[in-house]
């Protein structure tokens, strides 16, 4: 049962079409939505628990993520607003392997800083030189305890990494761009996307009532130079899977 404040238990969102088709593979009767004068698509279902929606951003990246998570939020008004998908673990190094589940505590813009001098500045690319101004925001606790509480429970199948996710503007395929500009700020990062920080910044700025927002990607790669696409449908039903699992078994709806 909802509240009175939201309008839909959840709103799914997603980046790119391999993220989309496992989001719709959840549920049957999904049915389009369409509003005058916009030229998104949304589709809504229902499930056991309420009414789920998901829409897929247009591009890729932190912009077109915000926007198209501004607009759900306003025509739906979800009590959790999460985004499913694929993204890069940092690596086997720290219990990795590939359909993992990542679920960030932190998202942070590692993209963010000025560009100076090659002796101005600790990170160096060339002649350049970079100082970082990482932007973050720290997501709801009270879900996170709900993921904690759930590891190595007999009906989870998931193994679930929990920790800062780097959000930047460009693909990566470089082990040494990792460690210099995303490991060198938050040694404790466990993976990175394109998208993350734009869903949590639309969702926790936006007017009351505003949807907890929760971050699931599912590692298809390590962003280093053997990047490759073989892993991204495993990935992205996992993420998906999870999401599920929390979906009808522990987020609170009441």
């Amino acid at each position: 049962m909802m509240d009175g404040k939201y309008q839909t238990a959840a709103a799914i969102v997603t980046a790119v079409e391999i993220e989309t088709l496992a989001v719709h593979r959840l549920y049957s009767g999904w049915e389009k939505v369409i509003f005058p004068r916009d030229s998104q698509e949304y589709y809504m279902t229902s499930f056991s628990r309420g009414r789920l929606v998901t829409a897929q951003q247009k591009v890729m990246g932190m912009t077109a993520a915000a926007l198209l998570c501004a607009k759900v939020i306003g025509a739906f008004r979800p009590r959790y607003l999460i985004m499913c998908g694929i993204a890069a673990g940092i690596g086997e190094g720290i219990g990795q392997i590939y359909g993992d589940i990542l679920v960030p505590d932190v998202v942070w813009d590692y993209s963010t800083g000025k560009f100076v001098g090659h002796d101005e500045a600790e990170i160096r690319f060339g002649d350049l030189g970079f100082l970082p101004r990482p932007a973050s925001i720290a997501l709801d606790e009270s879900v996170l305890s709900i993921i904690r509480s759930i590891q190595g429970k007999s009906d989870n199948e998931f193994q679930v990494h929990i920790g800062p996710m780097a959000c930047g503007t460009s693909v990566v395929a470089n082990h040494e761009f990792v460690n210099r500009r995303v490991l060198s700020l938050f040694s404790s990062t466990i993976g990175l996307d394109m998208e993350a920080y734009g869903v949590a910044y639309a969702a926790v700025n936006y007017s009351s009532p505003s949807p907890t927002p929760i971050i699931i990607k599912g590692i298809c790669d390590y962003a280093d130079e053997e990047k490759s696409d073989q892993y991204q449908k495993f990935a992205a039903y996992n993420s998906c899977q999870f999401a599920k699992y929390l979906l009808e078994k522990h987020l609170p709806l009441d």
